[in-house]
Formats: C-alpha cells, sequence, structure tokens
C-alpha cells in the first residue's frame, strides 16, 4: 500500500487531528480514531520538513494528513464550500494521502502565534493578509519557507496546508483501504 503511517515517535512531530475531536468546523468527531497517514512520497516530504524545523529549533503539529473521500464527504456535506474544502467529486489532495494541515510549535509544544486557528475559514487565514502582525507573519513565513524547501506547495487562503506538486496523478483512497480504519460505517 502506497500510505504510511506518521507516528509522532517515528518522524518527530505532535499528532493533534482535529477532524478525531469536536474541535472542528463540524463541531463533532469525523474520525472514530486519530491515525495519521500519508503517501509514502509525502510522508519523505514531512521528514525533510521535520529536519529543516529542527534546525530552527521548531517542531510541527499536525492537524490533518490523509483523509479518507467519505471524510470528504462529511466535510463537504457540513460547509459546501470550495474556496476552503475540495469538492469530493473532484477529489482532495488530503483524499489521495499527499496533503497535511500543519502549524510550528517550540520544542516545549507551544504554538507559535499564526494569527487564526486552524480551519478558521475567513481571509485572515490567507499566508499574505494584512491585518496580521508582524510576528504572524513572520511565523507563517517560516512554516512557508520550511514546507516549501522541504518540496511542498501550499494554498494561498490557508496558512497551513501543504500538498505535494501536481497533487491529482495521485489516486484517491477510501477509508476501507486502510490497514487500520479511521472512520466508522
Amino acid at each position: 500500500m502506497a500510505l504510511v503511517a506518521v507516528t509522532e515517535a517515528e518522524f518527530d512531530v505532535e499528532i493533534r487531528l482535529a477532524y478525531a475531536t469536536p474541535d472542528n468546523l463540524t463541531g463533532r468527531p469525523v474520525y472514530a480514531r486519530p491515525l495519521c497517514y500519508l503517501h509514502r512520497d509525502a510522508a519523505a516530504a514531512l521528514a525533510r520538513a521535520v529536519a529543516f524545523a529542527r534546525k530552527l529549533d521548531l517542531r510541527l503539529r499536525i492537524f490533518d494528513a490523509f483523509r479518507p473521500t467519505e471524510a470528504q464527504w462529511r466535510l463537504w456535506n457540513h460547509r459546501p464550500d470550495p474556496t476552503f474544502l475540495a469538492d469530493p467529486r473532484r477529489g482532495s489532495p488530503h483524499s489521495r494521502g499527499v496533503a497535511v494541515d500543519l502549524s510550528l510549535i517550540d520544542r516545549l509544544g507551544a504554538p507559535l502565534d499564526m494569527g487564526t486557528p486552524f480551519d478558521e475559514f475567513s481571509p485572515r487565514a490567507h499566508h499574505d493578509h494584512p491585518g496580521v502582525s508582524a510576528q504572524v507573519q513572520r511565523n507563517r513565513f517560516m512554516l512557508l519557507g520550511l514546507m516549501s524547501a522541504a518540496g511542498w506547495d501550499f494554498y494561498m487562503k490557508e496558512w497551513w496546508h501543504y500538498q505535494l506538486f501536481d497533487a491529482r496523478r495521485y489516486p484517491l483512497y477510501s477509508d476501507r483501504a486502510l490497514p487500520r480504519r479511521m472512520m466508522d460505517d
């Protein structure tokens, strides 16, 4: 299988999957189990990003990675907004295992200020929003720089979203394709 498990111990990241908790745009868990997967190509790019962050004495906090197509439908049915959510009929890079939503934390686990929470669907979440402080801009651009250097593309309207270039060349995956399922039926 092309999807591999991403663990805190193996990747030296903090995993806080928002969709495995009620603290997300739906107000209830989307995933039954907080399992983190990426396509092996994305996992290799994540490992490069982790190494770059480590040089800055920082770590990565993952909010979402692989998102089964069933989960994409749940999010879309809750809020069908193509500005911030991929239409599941076309497929999301998350459902291909080649996207990750993340932020930066210091070595003690304190988050760097990014100006908005994860999944704030507003212009303030754009990478270059002029209404955020200079420190927030520095933090966002630091994340952008290390992710870009590690081989990731970005989405201008979400400071947290990164995906592999040419993401659509990867196939879509269902929850049923996983060795251990993330969702309940």
